[in-house]
């Protein structure tokens, strides 16, 4: 077994590995960044070592500050995690070339998978099937467009160096294809250094079904059964869930074998993940269900495949790295039950989704399910790095309980004040059609009304506020507004201050809530939701980048990466203005309605605050 690992990741994966390495009794090295001086996964290691600067670009995303640090504290193996350089193949190879141990996939396996045109190539030279969609070489705009058009549309672009979502973009038209397609190139070069696409057949009703292999130095290779991914948000992955619904055993007899082959034919080792879509617009079936790409590295997702097979893959990794044999024969592999991971991120649905970023003054994660986490009360959220506060885990004898404890769990989360997906998680677990299993990539789109919340307190937020204000203040006239009706009880009313304005609340049964105070706010936490109340705060009735006198301002930090206006054009409502890049994704501002542009601010590549007018546009006469 390895004696000590190097951790070349940080936060909740880093933690993660921690943890099982710790257990088997090897030694732990974590690297950080001077962001993350005082977090958890820090601390919590045997050992841990300075790279650098917050930016990745300056510390986590530089080779040799991880090979400086193992040779600073001797250790004899470096696991990437997943993200950063976890799927990098020249960093694999300095890896072995230093002498030290790569727990990760063989570096010409990453580099068969690394670019999915290749990818596909591979896999059809394998037998195994693949989405209909152009691969070629020939990367000019008009070339493109004319393979696009011999598919037919709708069509999926994606950065053949792509990954995580970035670099896709959906075209349902003919007329919107190059502008799809430059968006798609700029986000591709910036998160990938490639501009290169290869286009796909868009399918209708799609599902996304992935199935973890693992393989040895032995030429050994087994699947832990599938997992489905298809509650996505713009590409990325909102709630998973092991096994697959609607998959009966021939079906995933077939997929799973078809998953096993694409490992064995590029030799892999160590954990993995054969990623396709299904069309699933008559149910799961062999026949309609194509390879996509290949994940050469440990999934955020890996914790339900935990829960259903009782097995750590992070010991896995690390047993195959050392050179044992796959701790399990494929017919020892049994599904027990249902298990559903929630993504709970800093993000506020009701802009957009965009990342909240600041203090976690208060932070409350339930404590009786598993849960992933990289952060604590008191910590930070920071703008260098993925949003994600944590990962929400449940497992139940079956899919209906699974769904009804992350309902709960994530109902039960309390976050301030940063902001959170929380409410929107809750909504999704509880919703009728995903409990009835009618889901694809598109279900959250189809259903946004229900799942995101507006900008103002909901029903259930404004009777938690009354039920907590009221043994406060008592029953004063202005507090409790008794109605008068005759031959009918009196009603109680009270009067909330919340969200900047008052609201005037007949009392009924009062949801599930908390309250806490926190600084000199009072917070009441209610469906996974949090909102400051008694005391008016101007901030939560800002509802997006646009207000309403046609002021146009940035709803986060970030940079300038495309301008489509200028003083005194005359704007249509819903016009693209310019686009702003926040986290490596691209948020476009929008003109609120038909007018001039009286002041427009935005320059090219500029770096800009939050909050910072770029453009005011006035209504036409």
């Amino acid at each position: 077994m390895i004696s000590s690992l190097l951790i070349a990741n940080r936060g909740e994966i880093a933690r993660r590995i921690i943890r099982t390495a710790s257990r088997l009794g090897i030694r732990t090295i974590t690297v950080y960044s001077e962001a993350d001086v005082s977090a958890p996964f820090v601390r919590e290691a045997d050992e841990a070592v300075c790279i650098g600067p917050a930016p990745a670009r300056e510390s986590y995303l530089l080779p040799e500050k991880f090979l400086a640090a193992a040779r600073a504290t001797n250790a004899a193996a470096i696991h990437p995690g997943y993200g950063f350089l976890s799927e990098n193949a020249a960093f694999a190879e300095a890896v072995q070339e230093a002498g030290l141990i790569w727990v990760g996939a063989p570096p010409a396996a990453i580099r068969a998978m690394g670019l999915k045109d290749a990818a596909k190539q591979l896999m059809i030279a394998a037998g195994v099937p693949v989405t209909p969609g152009y691969m070629g070489d020939d990367q000019t705009p008009e070339h493109l467009h004319a393979e696009a058009d011999k598919i037919g549309y709708p069509v999926l672009i994606k950065a053949v160096a792509g990954g995580g979502g970035k670099g896709m973009r959906r075209v349902d038209a003919r007329e919107n294809f190059l502008d799809a397609l430059a968006s798609c190139q700029r986000e591709a070069t910036a998160s990938f250094g490639d501009e290169r696409v290869l286009i796909e057949k868009y399918i209708l009703a799609p599902r996304h079904i992935e199935v973890q292999v693992f393989g040895d130095t032995h030429g050994n290779a087994v699947h832990l059964f599938e997992r489905d991914c298809s509650l996505q948000r713009r590409h990325q992955k909102v709630i998973e869930e092991a096994p697959a619904p609607g998959m009966d055993e021939d079906t995933r007899a077939a997929l799973c074998a078809v998953a096993v082959k694409a490992a064995l034919a590029i030799n892999y080792v160590g954990a993995g993940t054969i990623e396709f879509i299904a069309d699933a617009s008559a149910g799961l079936r062999a026949d309609r269900i194509w390879f996509m790409e290949m994940n050469t590295r440990l999934q955020v997702e890996h914790p339900v495949t935990e829960a259903i097979t009782g097995q750590d893959l992070v010991e896995w990794q690390l047993r195959i790295a050392s050179g044992e044999k796959l701790p399990r024969a494929q017919e020892s592999l049994r599904i027990n039950g249902w298990a559903m991971e929630a993504r709970l991120y800093a993000e506020n649905p009701a802009t957009g989704f965009l990342p909240s970023i600041g203090p976690l003054t208060h932070l409350r994660l339930p404590d009786n399910i598993r849960v992933d986490s990289g952060v604590e009360q008191g910590g930070e959220v920071t703008p260098y790095y993925d949003p994600m506060i944590a990962k929400l885990i449940t497992h139940a004898t079956t899919r209906a309980g699974a769904a009804a404890k992350l309902a709960r769990a994530c109902a039960a989360v309390e976050v301030w004040p940063v902001k959170t997906n929380a409410g929107f998680l809750a909504r999704t677990a509880a919703n009728a059609d995903f409990l009835s299993a009618r889901i694809d990539t598109g279900f959250i789109e189809r259903h946004a009304e229900a799942l995101i919340p507006g900008t103002e307190p909901s029903a259930p937020v404004l009777q938690a506020a009354a039920h907590a204000l009221l043994p406060a203040h008592g029953t004063g006239p202005w507090e409790t507004l008794t109605g008068l009706r005759i031959a009918a009880p009196p009603d109680m009313r009270v009067a909330v201050d919340i969200a900047g304005s008052t609201h005037v609340v007949t009392l009924d049964n009062p949801p599930a809530y908390t309250t806490a105070t926190i600084a000199d706010e009072t917070m009441v936490f209610v469906q996974g939701e949090a909102w400051s109340f008694g005391l008016a705060r101007a901030d939560h009735a800002a509802g997006g980048a646009a207000a309403s006198d046609g002021a146009i301002l940035s709803p986060m930090p970030g940079r300038i990466i495309a301008v489509h206006a200028a003083a005194g054009d005359h704007v249509k409502k819903g016009q693209k203005l310019l686009v702003l890049e926040a986290m490596k994704m691209e948020q476009q501002l929008l003109a609120p309605f038909d007018g001039v542009v009286k002041t427009f601010t935005a320059a090219l590549d500029a770096q800009i605050a939050e909050g910072v007018l770029l453009a005011l546009i006035e209504k036409e006469a």
